[in-house]
């Protein structure tokens, strides 16, 4: 799919089929700049590079095949190419809260192999990468749909947060980055993509050498034995390694980690979690993001009071974090953190082969 091509690389392309490579540039201009889906409709190209775009590298984005709208403004994107399964995307906006952004979480994979325990997407398990393209599809798909309510709706910063585990689908996610980071195409600033990772060490390490975007860790406990217990990646990579990790990143310069933090009753939400947070923390620049479990029908655990949520917050603000407690979004329609793929399970059923 040519959504997932850099603006050279679009270039390249069009050389190799004989044409002078500005053609590429003008491409890459009118798929991100002007919004335009189908080759054909780009006028400045001669008919027979229209034809060989639209036959073998095309430059239309799966449109979503359902749009629900929560009740706070939250939409809830469902998108499927009708064989392997369907994957969704969230677009949070706060600019008319006043908060300055409009984030779009973004899904990797149809599903997700980690596992974590308070997850619905671990229930449906990792049933295949999306490719740069379907990432980048996301992004474009959502902007169409945005285009009618105005400036103010336009999407400012991007989340790998949806679906599946961005890292083991590392190639792809790093791609889509490089592809949204283009100055000539969707233009994001590398402050404004994070991605998100349960704790893949490795590709930890080679994310700071591929790209220079945001870096959000899903760590969620203190120990590793209840770490492994909820989430079963801390078998391969415990907290020591991970937090090794992040203390040899090359962070930029005036930049911070995000911690994210799932808060689970009578698991991972006591003082004393707190205090070892805080303690395993010492020295990394973090911001910690503290989210109280959004329940679901696939996870044994429950969603903690609100004195105890206020009591961990304030625990990690004494010993001089910032730590900021998110509000749930889109939770009617099951688009909060941790919720995703409850709409597209029976999608992925029907997808997969007999037993």
């Amino acid at each position: 799919m040519g959504l997932g091509l850099t603006r050279e690389a679009w270039r390249e392309l069009v050389a190799t089929w004989g044409h002078s490579k500005f053609r590429g540039d003008q491409v890459f201009e009118a798929v991100f700049r002007k919004g335009i889906g189908h080759a054909s409709e780009i006028s400045t190209l001669a008919h027979e590079l229209r034809a060989k775009i639209d036959a073998e590298m095309p430059i239309t984005p799966v449109p979503p095949a359902q749009v629900q709208v929560s009740t706070d403004g939250t939409r809830k994107y469902q998108f499927s190419d009708g064989a392997v399964g369907a994957y969704e995307a969230v677009y949070i906006p706060e600019v008319a809260a006043g908060r300055g952004t409009n984030t779009l979480c973004v899904s990797s994979q149809t599903g997700c192999a980690v596992g974590c325990k308070f997850c619905f997407t671990a229930s449906i398990k990792r049933h295949r990468d999306l490719t740069a393209g379907e990432i980048i599809g996301q992004v474009l798909a959502v902007r169409a749909d945005l285009l009618p309510q105005g400036p103010g709706a336009q999407i400012t910063n991007i989340v790998f947060m949806g679906m599946g585990e961005p890292l083991l689908n590392f190639d792809n996610v790093v791609q889509a980055c490089k592809v949204m980071l283009e100055p000539m195409g969707l233009s994001f600033s590398t402050r404004r993509i994070t991605v998100s990772t349960s704790g893949i060490v490795p590709r930890i390490d080679d994310l700071g050498r591929a790209v220079n975007t945001q870096l959000a860790i899903s760590l969620n406990a203190t120990t590793d034995e209840i770490r492994t217990k909820i989430m079963p990646i801390n078998k391969k990579w415990p907290i020591a390694e991970l937090l090794g990790a992040l203390r040899r990143y090359p962070l930029a310069p005036r930049r911070r980690f995000t911690i994210e933090y799932v808060l689970l009753k009578d698991i991972n939400d006591s003082v004393e979690d707190a205090q070892r947070l805080a303690k395993l923390l010492d020295g990394i620049p973090v911001k910690i993001n503290l989210l109280p479990l959004n329940a679901h029908n696939k996870t044994p655990f429950e969603t903690p009071s609100r004195a105890t949520v206020a009591r961990f917050q304030e625990e990690l603000r004494k010993r001089g974090y910032g730590a900021w407690l998110r509000t749930p979004r889109g939770q009617d329609i099951a688009a909060a953190c941790g919720q995703l793929g409850e709409a597209v399970l029976p999608t992925v059923l029907q997808t997969l082969p007999a037993a």
